[in-house]
């Protein structure tokens, strides 16, 4: 079973920048895409940003110019570089892996962005 652990969250003012890190328990060469997920309090899950093995990215447009999603397969962790963070981005933040058997969850962690 691949354990996935997010950190890297907390409170931040708006207009600054957190990078969060998901390390997962084995290689993550396996996995052909990982993706950031979030959860604001009453909303439903949303995708935020999304790699590929291959390294293709995608991203949301309510965070595309000011987050960026990379992974280091040497090191089994993938992140997310959060800039000019903003109050509408407080949500708990989780990653996700896929490989050919199923997908995996992290536990989740908490960003919250407030003055």
């Amino acid at each position: 079973q691949v354990q996935l652990v997010e950190s890297g969250g907390g409170l931040v003012q708006p207009g600054g920048s957190l990078r969060l890190s998901c390390a997962a328990s084995r290689s993550i060469l396996s996995f052909y895409r990982m993706d950031w997920y979030r959860q604001a309090p009453g909303k439903q899950r949303e995708l935020v940003a999304m790699v590929t093995s291959g390294g293709s990215t995608n991203y949301a447009n309510s965070v595309k110019g000011r987050c960026t999603i990379s992974r280091d397969n040497d090191r089994n962790t993938m992140y997310l570089q959060m800039d000019n963070l903003k109050p509408e981005d407080t949500a708990v933040y989780y990653c996700n892996g896929r490989d050919t058997i199923s997908e995996y969850w992290g536990q989740g962690t908490q960003v919250t962005v407030s003055s």
